[in-house]
């Protein structure tokens, strides 16, 4: 049935999630069927102060109310209506990071979010400590790192969170946070789907020398899982999201997650057995365990979804930057010869001509290190191309190998999981601007992993119509169902999207250019320490 998204959101049927990115804050109003009718977003961008990436507390307000501000006058305008009542509110937001108050509300320190990288010292001793990984953007290793420090904030701390665990309390007066979200902050027990006792002790032993007011549970919230009762919107919290006065208190809303959990439902990836591959300006695989890993990697992150299962991240600085720049040099190009440039065209040429490639590039390597990249251990990067005198040089080698190179270091951390931990995947879905040009991301992908990738249409919707689901779950799950069985038949009800699976040839021969990748990672450590 079309139900009329006008009557929906008058009849307060409506459900909005709200994701605050890296570089945009998005708010998604979906229908009772879970579609999305309207869309509001703000552009921000985070500041470098004394050393640290944040965000001030004002630029989150003033982000909030204006994507919220741009999502009203977009109802105005396709409906001629006004948002007065709605069944549910979701809030997500990027993870892990710092923010730390006193009894008094207010912030302690600047928001550090989990582009900071000063928590080196801390997270490689708590990593050793908890003999878990512990990687340097999670909230436990800033807390330690400023008591490595010796900074003077930390005796007043009364409440630690994340940027989606602020704005929730900021709403509602509750402080708590969807277990996804706090699996990022410390690890998470996924038997008691809290955080994990053993590890809360031997960090409160850890520290009891500085004699501290405060013990670790005492300072974080409260874990919920998916479907759990995360408090109602005051009138305060109304005033806070819009301004305008016409939203009305008293919307239930659901668990405060993070971007992984969100990106999961997104992708109907919360299954165990599944996962999702996200490939944009950066890349992180998500693969849902059955099981613990036999031990810990540095290269793999463990995370849970909103649900509590455990997942293995695999998280890459680097993805598609370079390989866009180069695809625009072909742009100029075009331009110098006066043909008319459609990028969709440009893209489209390149990456189906990469496919006629050999299946190991011909010999040619590509490092697509705009940034560093901690998987191979690289604090800086410098982006190259490289080859021998002997090798295939031409351009669908040449494509292929950027493109190999957009998902090179993913492969990597991944065969740990699939050919040393013998992991089992039933379905990997792909979403981000890889996937753009149809069939040939997901090919590559599929070579890259050695596993079927599945392609939505919806994938593109993203986070904030992942939180907005998860708000549904809360108010439209009649049935009680399980997060997974609530996605798998009412959102993605026959949707299993477009499937691509591994081509032998294709995967033989992506393992035979990771190998020269890997020998030739001496050149690009070359290149770090030769050009300053």
């Amino acid at each position: 049935m079309n139900i009329d998204a006008k009557s929906t959101i008058e009849a307060g049927k409506a459900i909005l999630g709200i994701e605050f990115g890296s570089t945009r804050i998005k708010a998604v109003l979906i229908d009772q069927e879970n579609k999305p009718i309207a869309q509001g977003s703000h552009e921000w961008e985070n500041q470098l102060v004394d050393g640290l990436w944040t965000y001030s507390v004002e630029a989150i307000w003033y982000g909030l109310q204006d994507c919220y501000a741009d999502l009203r006058a977009n109802v105005k305008k396709l409906y001629d209506t006004e948002i007065e009542i709605l069944a549910s509110i979701g809030i997500s937001a990027m993870m892990h990071g710092y923010m730390a108050f006193n009894k008094e509300e207010e912030i302690l320190v600047p928001f550090r979010t989990w582009r900071n990288t000063n928590t080196a010292k801390a997270a490689a001793e708590l990593s050793e400590l908890f003999v878990y990984n512990i990687p340097l953007r999670w909230s436990i290793s800033h807390l330690y790192q400023a008591i490595l420090d010796n900074e003077e904030h930390v005796k007043d701390i009364d409440f630690l969170t994340t940027l989606a665990g602020f704005v929730h309390w900021q709403i509602t007066g509750k402080k708590v946070l969807g277990v996804g979200d706090a699996s990022g902050m410390i690890p998470v027990d996924t038997n008691t789907k809290t955080y994990s006792q053993e590890m809360v002790d031997k960090f409160d032993n850890l520290v009891a020398p500085k004699g501290y007011s405060w013990k670790l549970l005492d300072i974080l919230p409260e874990v919920l899982v998916a479907g759990e009762n995360a408090g109602f919107l005051t009138a305060e919290g109304a005033k806070k999201l819009d301004v305008s006065g016409h939203l009305k208190p008293g919307i239930p809303v659901c668990p405060p997650e993070g971007d992984a959990g969100t990106g999961m439902v997104a992708t109907n990836a919360v299954k165990q057995r599944t996962g999702n591959v996200s490939a944009g300006t950066s890349s992180f695989s998500m693969i849902v365990l059955e099981h613990e890993l036999s031990k810990p990697y540095e290269m793999i992150d463990m995370v849970t979804t909103p649900d509590g299962s455990l997942v293995a991240m695999v998280h890459c600085n680097n993805c598609t930057s370079d390989l866009n720049a180069w695809v625009g040099l072909f742009k100029e190009y075009q331009e110098l010869l006066g043909v008319p440039v459609d990028m969709n065209e440009v893209f489209g040429k390149l990456y189906n001509n990469a496919l006629k490639g050999d299946a190991d590039c011909g010999g040619l390597i590509s490092y697509n290190y705009i940034s560093g990249e901690p998987v191979t251990g690289l604090a800086e990067g410098r982006p190259l191309f490289v080859r021998s005198a002997n090798d295939k040089f031409n351009l669908a080698n040449f494509m292929r190998s950027h493109l190999y190179a957009s998902v090179g270091v993913l492969k990597i951390g991944n065969d740990i999981l699939f050919n040393e931990e013998k992991i089992m995947v039933d379905r990997i879905t792909g979403h981000g601007g890889l996937f753009k040009t149809k069939g040939v991301g997901q090919r590559i992908l599929a070579a890259a992993i050695n596993s079927p990738i599945s392609v939505m249409e919806t994938a593109g919707e993203g986070g904030a119509w992942g939180i907005a689901l998860l708000a549904s779950y809360l108010v439209n799950n009649v049935d009680k169902r399980s997060l997974s069985d609530f996605l798998d038949k009412t959102v993605f009800a026959g949707d299993e999207g477009v499937e691509v699976a591994p081509i032998p040839e294709d995967v033989a021969g992506f393992n035979a250019y990771i190998e020269n990748y890997k020998l030739g990672l001496a050149i690009e450590e070359a290149a770090v320490k030769a050009k300053k």
